[in-house]
């Protein structure tokens, strides 16, 4: 029977991989509590809107107190995009 060739190449190894140090981004610190605090007082703008027969927060801006509210709102996605 006859033989088969032998293999004249190494086994193909992996290169180890190389481990980047982790960099701690500072400025992101400020965009989680920014993000939950748009969050929270764009939802209780709106609900003290409501719930006060539509007087309060501000009664000279009426039916604008809902676009203040979702501003907020829009202004806290706006703020999720930079969070890391």
């Amino acid at each position: 029977m006859p033989e088969s060739k032998v293999r004249k190449k190494a086994a193909y190894t992996p290169p180890p991989d190389k481990k980047q140090p982790i960099k701690l981004d500072t400025g992101n610190r400020v965009v989680l509590p920014l993000m939950i605090g748009c969050f929270v007082l764009g939802l209780l703008w709106i609900v003290v809107y409501y719930l006060s027969d539509m007087k309060y927060p501000v009664p000279q801006l009426h039916g604008w107190n809902m676009a203040v509210g979702f501003g907020l709102i829009i202004t806290g996605f706006i703020t999720s995009m930079k969070w890391k």
